[in-house]
Order: C-alpha cells, then structure tokens, then sequence
C-alpha cells in the first residue's frame, strides 16, 4: 500500500464541519482552540453556529478549513497513534490545501499555518475591488480547447485565464467578469457541455491576485519554517519536493498561478500511489480521484466513523 493524503481548498466550507471531531476527540478539541487563540477569533463557533455567509468569507474560510484538516490529523496522531510521517508517501492540497499539506508535513507549525491563512485571504480579497473579478467552471473541454477559449475572450484590457485545472472536463476560469460572461457566451462554440460563472468573491489564480503576492511572500519569508518530513506535491509543479525553500516559493507564485490538480493526481498515479485519502470537510478532491482513477481507492475523512476506519486500514 502506498498512501497520500490530499488537503481541500475553499469551497469546501459548510456550517456544522468539525462538530462531530469537536465531540468525540479531546484532541481536535486542542486544535480549534489553538487556531482560535493563534487568530484571536472564535472561529470553532462561527463553523458550527454561523452563517453561511460570514463562513464564506475568505477570511474565515481558509484557516476553518485548514482547522477542520488538522483536527483530522490530530486526531490520528495523538488519539489513534499513527505516525503520519512513516506512514504517507505523499501530500497535497488544493489551492489553500497546500498549506494544510504543508502543516501536515512539518513545514509550518498549527499557529503559524493559521496565521499565514488569515493573512492570505485578507490581501487575496483586497487585490481586486469587488465586482471587478470572478471565477467561472467550464465543463467538457480539454486544457487545450480551454486555452483557445480564453485567448478569445482576452485583450488588453480584459482577460481571464485557466486558474485550476481539476480533472479531464472540468476547468476553472478566473478574471475579469466581463472576458469570463465572454467566455460564458461563447463556450458551445469550443464544444463545452456547461459554463457558469461561481460564487466566489475574487479572480483567485489569476494576474489579478499580483497585489498579494509581495506582501505574502514577506509573511512566509518571515514565518519559522522546517524542512517536510513527507514529500509535498506542489499546485504549480506538480511534482514532488522535500525542500522547504522550494514549497514556500511555489506558495508565493501559487497566488496568482494555475492550480495544476489534475497533473498532481496523474503524478500520484505516477508514483504507484494506491490509496488517495481526502482530509477534510468535503469529498470534492476524493470525489475527483474515483472519476478519473479506477484503480485507486479514495475516501473522505472528516468524521469519528470515518477516522476510525482509516486508523484500521493504516
């Protein structure tokens, strides 16, 4: 068995995740409160008690999901007494996940990851003034097709480009909104079988995120930082690193480059990776891996029940 462990990026919020890990394990318990002392928030009940809306937030969104991760992570270590580092070949996490992926490595501590977080979706929401940019979904074309549809939605004072590249058929677009309602329009022409525009609040992975990128890359310059412990699968490489200079620069050019999902799954294919292991409040990463691995086995971990079956599996 060969194992890796995916972190979920934003998107994957919900009001009540992390309730079940909160009642039955005091060490998610530790987590939440760390993360709530590290931001000065009490962030746990905005997850289980807030509104969609104030969850939604990139602010409050990236480091409750991370949270919510780590709390599974916690959990397997210190109540179940896995040893993650012995145990995963690889991590990776989608956009935000990274960071997750990266905390679970030992490249971060839990504050520190909480911290650079908040951060990271303060100056992402202030890059571009709102309204200004989006992110749309295109369905059933290939990178390629992909690419041609943006040149022809793009000039010089409207542009959007390929932010994540999910899975064969399913690309995300980020830009201007008014290249993405161009793309929107013109997409059957290029074969697509759906575009929409997403519920998100900011052109993430794209030019217009450049604002964010500086200021980010002083906090992770001065953040204390360790080498990774399990080899990091990076969104803008797609490859596998164990250096910890080279995953903080991917995470500096991560804010305005594309997230390269589904290279990062054919690289864990590449790899004999045989069983992908979603750590989180969602299955959107798992979800993807049964689509385009059949030979890979893929589950969701966020609850009691599900954290007991992989600590009997591992």
């Amino acid at each position: 068995m060969k194992y890796a462990f995916v972190f979920p990026g934003q998107g994957s919020q919900h009001i009540g995740m992390g309730k079940d890990l909160y009642e039955n394990f005091g060490a998610a318990r530790d987590v939440f409160q760390e993360v709530d002392e590290a931001l000065h928030q009490d962030l746990y009940r905005l997850m289980v008690e807030g509104s969609d809306s104030e969850l939604l937030l990139t602010v409050n969104a990236q480091p409750a999901i991370m949270s919510v991760s780590m709390a599974v992570i916690r959990v397997l270590e210190k109540e179940f007494g896995i040893n993650i580092q012995n145990t995963v070949s690889y991590v990776a996490g989608h956009s935000l996940g990274e960071y997750s992926a990266a905390c679970c490595a030992g490249v971060f501590d839990l504050e520190s990851t909480a911290k650079l977080l908040r951060l990271r979706g303060e100056l992402m929401q202030k890059a571009v003034p709102f309204g200004v940019g989006g992110m749309a979904a295109v369905l059933g074309l290939s990178i390629d097709d992909v690419d041609a549809l943006v040149e022809a939605c793009s000039d010089e004072k409207s542009f959007c480009v390929a932010a994540n590249d999910n899975m064969q058929g399913q690309v995300v677009l980020s830009g201007h909104v008014s290249a993405l309602q161009k793309a929107l329009e013109i997409a059957p022409e290029f074969g697509a079988r759906k575009a929409v525009m997403l519920a998100v609040s900011a052109p993430f992975h794209s030019p217009l995120m450049l604002p964010a990128v500086k200021p980010m890359a002083q906090a992770l310059s001065r953040v204390c930082s360790s080498e990774p412990k399990i080899a990091l699968i990076s969104n803008v490489t797609a490859k596998p690193t164990q250096d910890k200079a080279e995953i903080i620069t991917n995470l500096e050019n991560q804010i305005t480059g594309t997230v390269h999902w589904r290279e990062t799954m054919a690289c864990m294919a590449d790899q004999n990776v045989t069983d992908i292991i979603e750590i989180g409040p969602s299955s959107v990463l798992s979800n993807m891996v049964k689509r385009s691995y059949k030979n890979i086995y893929t589950t969701s971990v966020n609850t009691k029940q599900t954290i007991e079956e992989l600590a009997n599996n591992l």
